[in-house]
């Protein structure tokens, strides 16, 4: 039966038996089911269990986890998938590696088969058409003051929550343009710009 090993590192290690994970190198607690995680990771922070789980190939990161049981299960599960039934005594597979809690928000995750799902944004020179609205918004963007919230609404017809969504960090501008608009409050009108 494949056993796991989780060491004060925080590395997990996959063992194709029991009696291969008793000998692992450095030492750690073994588990075989996700009851045993669960007991492993009593010994360890919320912020490591979350740490453990983002570090973690093709999972969605999360802030924090419902409950100890909750994580252990959703660990457990990825774990499945991991390693491959073929697991020598002799060598073991890393499954996951993790940063300290403290030293960073996103842990670097391990090397796997999966493929990388984030999208990177696209390059400045990917622009929109020539005639299109955002075409004519990112040109009065990249004038020295920029645009006010009020005379984008009201060059383009577009309500304003549309307009910020546009130039947030999430929007559209930096997404499938790759550019960085910066927001700042001038007076009581809101001012959109294009970093040069």
């Amino acid at each position: 039966m494949k056993t796991f090993v989780l060491d004060a590192d925080h590395n997990i290690t996959a063992y194709a038996s029991q009696e291969a994970a008793s000998n692992a190198v450095p030492p750690g607690d073994a588990f075989a089911s996700a009851v045993g995680l669960r007991t492993a990771l009593k010994n360890y922070s919320a912020a490591t269990v979350v740490g453990i789980w983002n570090s973690l190939t093709g999972v969605t990161p999360v802030k924090k986890f419902t409950s100890l049981d909750v994580a252990a299960k959703r660990i457990f599960k990825e774990l499945q998938k991991l390693g491959g039934p073929d697991a020598k005594e002799a060598a073991p597979v890393p499954e996951a590696k993790t940063k300290p809690a403290k030293a960073s928000k996103t842990p670097k995750a391990a090397k796997t088969a999966k493929p990388a799902t984030k999208k990177a944004p696209k390059p400045a020179g990917s622009g929109p058409r020539d005639t299109s609205k955002t075409a004519q918004l990112i040109e009065l963007l990249r004038s020295k003051d920029g645009m006010t919230l009020d005379a984008i609404c009201k060059k383009f017809g577009w309500q304003s929550h549309t307009t910020r969504a546009l130039m947030s960090a999430g929007g559209s501008l930096t997404k499938k343009h790759g550019l960085t608009v910066i927001s700042e409050k001038v007076g009581d009108a809101r001012t959109y710009r294009i970093a040069k």
